[in-house]
């Protein structure tokens, strides 16, 4: 059927393409150039619409193709640091609305500590029409019951896991969090490269390998088949943060 269909040619070509990707030399040099950035602080020097963003691009992409593929009424995030990633998801919503989207679609931020100086910038962007922030740890009962609270209602919801990046919190996170993913949408943890790095690259963090995103991701995926993880993803990142975090909820 696809030689009759250039799109669905080309699609299939990109799969083919990126099915082969895993075991090449262009996959080593990604994961080599991960490793070498980290310390640097590679993903640090970005912003998207003038807030700081503290991703690779190539995660920013897939976020974009994502946000567009399940068009989401409601974005749950935990972290938010300068806001970048609020406003990132913000301006997609607007985007798939001035499009023939949810003209209503929101975000919500939920961060232990959300500094005033950030507070008063993401309140300041144009895209807060679309943004409500949470102050407080996102494993506290209170804030968890909020933000479900907030979910209420909506058919396709997409999380997004980026606070505190130890083994047991992001587990908590899961457990809190996850199920509100629709059926088709994502959970999408980040730092799951902190296992796939030297534990000396983390000397004053309380995370490293073994404690990690990442184990957290393997000890919930354990019970919980309703998710898989979308190695498609992956293999056509390459550089990302987030190896083995983007969760797909199958059922």
């Amino acid at each position: 059927m696809s030689e009759n269909n250039p799109i669905a040619a080309f699609e299939k070509e990109c799969e083919d393409r990126i099915a082969e990707y895993p075991n090449t030399a262009m996959a080593q040099a990604g994961r080599a150039f991960v490793r070498e950035s980290t310390q640097p602080k590679y993903s640090y020097n970005f912003s998207w619409l003038g807030r700081p963003i503290i991703q690779y691009p190539q995660d920013i992409v897939a976020m974009q193709e994502l946000v567009w593929r399940i068009q989401p009424d409601l974005i749950i995030e935990t972290g938010i640091a300068h806001g970048g990633s609020l406003i990132l998801s913000a301006s997609l919503l607007e985007l798939n609305a001035a499009c023939g989207g949810d003209a209503s679609a929101q975000v919500i931020g939920v961060d232990i500590d959300i500094r005033e100086h950030n507070r008063e910038a993401v309140l300041a962007h144009p895209m807060a029409k679309r943004i409500t922030m949470i102050q407080g740890s996102s494993i506290e009962q209170s804030i968890i019951d909020q933000v479900h609270q907030h979910a209420e209602g909506k058919k396709r919801v997409l999380v997004c896991l980026d606070s505190n990046h130890t083994h047991d919190h992001v587990l908590a996170e899961l457990e809190a969090y996850a199920r509100l993913a629709s059926v088709g949408s994502y959970c999408v943890v980040f730092d799951t490269i902190v296992e796939e790095l030297p534990g000396e690259m983390y000397p004053d963090r309380s995370w490293g390998p073994g404690n990690s995103p990442q184990s957290a991701v393997h000890a919930y995926l354990a019970s919980h088949d309703e998710f898989e993880i979308d190695h498609a993803i992956d293999n056509k990142l390459l550089i990302s943060v987030a190896p083995k975090g983007y969760l797909k909820r199958i059922c």
